[in-house]
């Protein structure tokens, strides 16, 4: 069994200069409030995983979850690094640009041209390394060039 990581205000661990647009955690915490603990702990591991990946990201709550995006280059499409939902019985990490990221592990699936998602049902047996790729990998994506972002 694998032990969990800590995850509460990971997400504020970044540089005091940069920076952070993340939701306060009480927020998170209110809107995963009914959310079965096994998969709010899937949903924070993931924002933590962003937060220290991309300092400065956006963070919007919608509908059935969370978007993450660098709001300094455009919006949750344009800019988009991975988006969250939460369904009843996993959650579901999206990436706008899914079909451009490597994936060996031919682990993103998704029936839009492009966007593409994982299913993740338990927090042990997911692979939080390779996300840590993948969502590393969409944050330096740049749509208009189909190639990584010079930085």
């Amino acid at each position: 069994m694998k032990r969990r990581r800590l995850h509460r205000s990971a997400a504020n661990a970044v540089p005091a200069m940069i920076t952070n647009l993340m939701l306060p955690e009480r927020f998170i915490e209110k809107h995963l409030q009914y959310t079965p603990s096994e998969l709010r702990d899937i949903v924070l591991e993931i924002r933590n995983i962003v937060a220290s990946i991309a300092p400065g990201t956006t963070e919007r709550q919608h509908s059935r979850g969370f978007s993450y995006y660098h709001k300094e280059l455009g919006g949750p499409v344009s800019a988009g690094i991975c988006q969250i939902g939460i369904f009843p019985d996993h959650v579901r990490l999206g990436f706008i640009h899914g079909a451009f990221l490597p994936d060996p592990q031919g682990l993103l699936v998704g029936e839009p041209k492009y966007k593409k998602h994982i299913r993740l049902y338990h927090y042990d047996e997911v692979d939080w390394e390779y996300l840590r790729l993948l969502i590393s990998a969409s944050s330096r994506f740049d749509p208009y060039t189909l190639k990584e972002r010079q930085e």
